[in-house]
């Protein structure tokens, strides 16, 4: 844990979902992972929960082409479904925080999770991430030589999202923070816990 962990998952008013989303390797899951253990709360990864359900190991390696495998539109819908099912279920055991990490490339897939949030009075915040395309670059480098990596992220996936990838209009999508993730780690966490949207 972070020496400089707060509760704030437990101080928070009410419930509250907190989305990371963004292309490959925008620093999504490093950042969401670090704030649910900033904020002590529950947090699930599309990339292990998609794994999961394909009766795979988290690091097991599948490198499908675009919208192949597990990869394929129906199996990334009944992955993101399989995430608010695991939120409603950390909800209705009183958990106040929960962190979801994911590309949610579509506006669809962030409204589904609205509109799962505002039937159970829950509040929602998106956090969009974002870095250079150099920095994209040198972060797939690592990953490729990670054994531990869980990510299918690779830079043919980056050129398709960069094509396809519905990027958040804060005007029409509100709830919505765009951050440059090239930040130190403990400077956006501080960064993050000042903006009222994630507060009480």
């Amino acid at each position: 844990m972070p020496t400089n962990e707060i509760n704030l998952g437990e101080s928070v008013t009410g419930k509250i979902i907190v989305v990371f989303f963004g292309m490959t390797a925008s620093g999504k899951s490093t950042l969401g992972k670090a704030w649910a253990d900033f904020c002590r709360a529950t947090y699930y990864n599309t990339d292990r929960v998609r794994k999961e359900l394909a009766g795979l190991q988290a690091v097991e390696k599948r490198p499908d082409g675009v919208g192949q495998g597990i990869y394929t539109a129906a199996f990334t819908e009944k992955t993101y479904e399989a995430m608010l099912d695991l939120a409603r279920q950390d909800f209705s055991r009183d958990v106040k925080m929960v962190v979801l990490d994911g590309s949610y490339s579509r506006r669809a897939d962030r409204d589904r999770v609205r509109s799962m949030t505002a039937g159970m009075g829950v509040r929602c915040v998106f956090i969009f991430c974002t870095c250079s395309e150099k920095e994209v670059q040198r972060r797939l480098e690592l990953r490729a030589r990670d054994p531990e990596a869980v990510s299918d992220g690779r830079w043919e996936i980056y050129l398709h999202q960069k094509q396809t990838f519905e990027r958040p209009d804060t005007r029409i999508e509100d709830d919505c923070l765009w951050l440059n993730t090239e930040q130190a780690i403990a400077a956006t966490l501080q960064w993050l816990a000042a903006q009222p949207c994630l507060q009480g």
